[in-house]
């Protein structure tokens, strides 16, 4: 018999499950809320679940060949079945954690392999996640904004909204990923977001190539370098960071400035990298500069990183941890959100944040042999 969730009551609050396997292809965060889609009523625990060596380089290859591949290649679905088996494991993993938070619904964001203008793919079987936790899983966030003519990207910014009511404005959350994002709240305009240029996927491939580690540990190849300014001007001229926003990024939209470094010491190039990312979040046309940033995603982590955007941003820059988030779940708990929203039938993107014509719903539900709240099918 399929589960019977113990905690939805009347007043919509359920307890959802998030999980995230972001650009950076280290693995999946998983995180609990309790939330109706507008307010979040409790943080529930949260981990992190790493890919092995072997998915990540089979992932990161997907990435090179998504633009050719056809949705039955054999190396693919081999892929989405390995990193959905993962998927499950988080799943289990988090519901032992916290036996007094019985999961209501999964928000399954799946892996991104592509997005470009018209266009984003994301791996992972729902039907399979479903019928392995026995949960109703909500999938597919951001074909539904893409097909109403959005850019399906950034997502979290009404999660950013939702944490911030109460915070001064204007404050900005910035999401360094693979890819950078950034969400502000205005003084008194709707939230503006946008990706913003690459965040920790570049310096991942160079340090990865330089010293066999898939990451800049601790910062400390940037920290031994110097920014090679002429390099690092000639990148920062690309037409897309003066682009206002809303405006988005695949992985590998910038992936050929790695080439531009080639005759750096491994030490000034990722020094180079790390100003790059500071200098187009610094750069990102906005209506109104924050007067505070809070920054989660794995590049708070970087020393360095965090030392080049207080010295380029205006305002004070703070870890997400300064507001008693944690910075490594907030995607996660992010996609928890937006899975009761879209249960819901509320939006998931606005026009200033994806470019959509209008608020956009999306997501799809998928559950094997029950519906939330335990009713048959």
């Amino acid at each position: 018999m399929p589960n019977t969730p113990k905690t939805h009551q009347p007043d919509g609050f359920v307890n959802a499950l998030g999980l995230m396997s972001g650009t950076s292809l280290d693995g999946v965060d998983a995180a609990l809320i309790r939330t109706d889609g507008t307010d979040i009523a409790a943080h529930g625990p949260s981990f992190t679940l790493p890919y092995t060596a072997n998915l990540r380089q089979r992932l990161r290859t997907l990435l090179d060949r998504a633009p050719d591949l056809g949705a039955d290649d054999a190396d693919l679905k081999a892929a989405e079945h390995a990193l959905t088996v993962v998927h499950v494991q988080a799943v289990q993993r988090l519901r032992h954690m916290a036996p007094d938070m019985p999961v209501d619904l999964v928000g399954f964001h799946g892996q991104t392999i592509l997005h470009r203008p018209g266009r984003t793919w994301q791996i992972g079987d729902a039907a399979y996640l479903s019928a392995q936790t026995n949960l109703p899983v909500i999938h597919d966030f951001r074909s539904a904004d893409v097909a109403a003519g959005g850019e399906g990207a950034p997502l979290v910014p009404l999660y950013h909204a939702a944490l911030l009511r109460n915070a001064p404005a204007p404050v900005a959350v910035l999401n360094i990923g693979g890819v950078a994002n950034l969400s502000l709240i205005p003084s008194h305009d709707p939230i503006v977001a946008c990706d913003t240029g690459p965040g920790n996927a570049l310096l991942d491939d160079w340090a990865a190539q330089h010293t066999g580690i898939p990451y800049d540990k601790d910062g400390q190849l940037a920290l031994g370098g110097k920014v090679a300014h002429n390099i690092l001007e000639h990148l920062l001229a690309h037409p897309f960071f003066r682009k206002p926003a809303p405006k988005s990024l695949d992985r590998l939209s910038f992936h050929n400035a790695l080439t531009c470094l080639e005759g750096l010491n491994a030490a000034d190039g990722a020094a180079t990298l790390v100003a790059f990312t500071a200098q187009t979040i610094a750069r990102t046309p906005l209506p109104e500069q924050p007067r505070t940033w809070f920054v989660c995603g794995g590049g708070r982590h970087n020393p360095a990183l965090m030392a080049a955007l207080a010295q380029a941003l205006p305002g004070t820059v703070y870890p997400a941890e300064q507001c008693g988030w944690k910075g490594d779940a907030l995607e996660a708990e992010c996609f928890g959100f937006l899975a009761v929203r879209s249960l819901n039938g509320l939006p998931l993107s606005l026009p200033t944040t994806t470019g959509v014509a209008s608020p956009q719903t999306g997501g799809r539900l998928t559950c094997m042999g029950i519906t939330p709240w335990g009713r048959r099918l």
